[in-house]
Parts: structure tokens; sequence; C-alpha cells
């Protein structure tokens, strides 16, 4: 599993229906796309406990050539063509649990990057990590959970799909505007855990 993320900042006065709309009318496209495990269309709005307007698609990819085609087909060059070209994030996958509630579905996308500090074992950090993300994916309410890390920069990324709103569970809130998931089945296979 690969997880990808780019963060699409806008405005404070940007009207976020352009984006829903976008979502609405073109997020079915990715509904059977190969490799995709799933891509949650996340949004956040400035106000309440977002300090901006973002587009914040994220993706847990089953294959990495998914990926690679993305990257290089029409979809993201639509987003290259309309907002400019995003930094791409990218995590190699640790874990993806289904949740308490796998068949729900979510309204609600939990992001958190944890740095792991200089000095703290990267395998200590990781089991801790995964401990975490297995026991979130039990918690009700929970649609799934998936943890991966930035080996280049030592960067965690938690990640989970809520069909509410979750408490307390630390990091920055998402809508989930659409959810693809071709072959989210796929997305636990090959784990040790």
């Amino acid at each position: 599993m690969h997880a990808m993320q780019y963060e699409i900042t806008l405005p404070a006065d940007y009207d976020m229906e352009i984006i829903r709309e976008r979502v609405a009318t073109r997020g079915h496209l990715l509904d059977d796309f190969p490799g995709l495990g799933l891509k949650a269309y996340l949004v956040r709005e400035r106000g309440g406990t977002s300090p901006v307007n973002q587009y914040a698609p994220l993706y847990l990819w089953s294959a990495p050539e998914g990926m690679t085609s993305f990257l290089r087909g029409p979809g993201f060059q639509g987003v290259v063509d309309d907002f400019g070209r995003p930094e791409v994030q990218h995590w190699t996958g640790l874990s993806y649990r289904e949740g308490a509630s796998p068949q729900a579905p979510p309204r609600t996308a939990v992001r958190r990057r944890e740095r792991i500090a200089h000095g703290v074992r990267p395998a200590a950090a990781m089991e801790a990590a995964l401990e975490e993300s297995h026991r979130l994916a039990g918690t009700p309410g929970a649609v799934a959970t998936a943890l991966a890390v930035d080996p280049r920069h030592w960067e965690l990324l938690h990640f989970s799909l809520w069909e509410h709103e979750p408490s307390p569970v630390p990091g920055d809130r998402y809508e989930v505007l659409h959810l693809s998931a071709p072959e989210r089945g796929r997305l636990g296979r090959g784990q040790r855990r």
C-alpha cells in the first residue's frame, strides 16, 4: 500500500461550492480505477476547526503502478490545469484496517502527521503507531484506519474515516465528499500484523 495526498489551499473568500460541484460531477471517474484502493475526496472550510479553505484528496494505492498511472493521466492533469501543479506527498503503507463500521458511508476524515523525533527508535515509534491505529479501528463509528511512513523525513501519517464526527481523535478534520474504493479489499493484504 502507498498513501498519497496533495493539498490545494484556496483563498479565504473562495466559493467552496465550486469544489463540491467538481467532486459531484467528476468523483465517480475513479470509482473503478486500477490499482486504487481508495480515494477520499476531502475538503475543509475556513472557520470552526480549520484555518483554511482546502481541497485535499487522500489516496491509498493497492499497487504503485496505479499511482504512477494516475499521475501521468488526464485526471491529475485536470488538477494541474485548474489549480497549478501541487506538491504530492507520499508515504509507504504500514497498515490498513477496516473499522467497526466498515459499510457506513464516511462523513468525516481525520489526518495527523507525526514526526518521529531524533533519538526515538523508528521501529518503536512505528509499533506504537500500529497499536494506536488498530485500536482506533475498533472504535464505534470507525469506517477504516490507515498508517503510513515517510522514511525520508521520518514522518508517520495517521488517517481514519468515520461515519460521524469522532471524539477525541487528534488531527485535522475533513469532510468526505465522495469515496472511490475500487480495490479497497486489497489494501490490507500482505501485512504482517
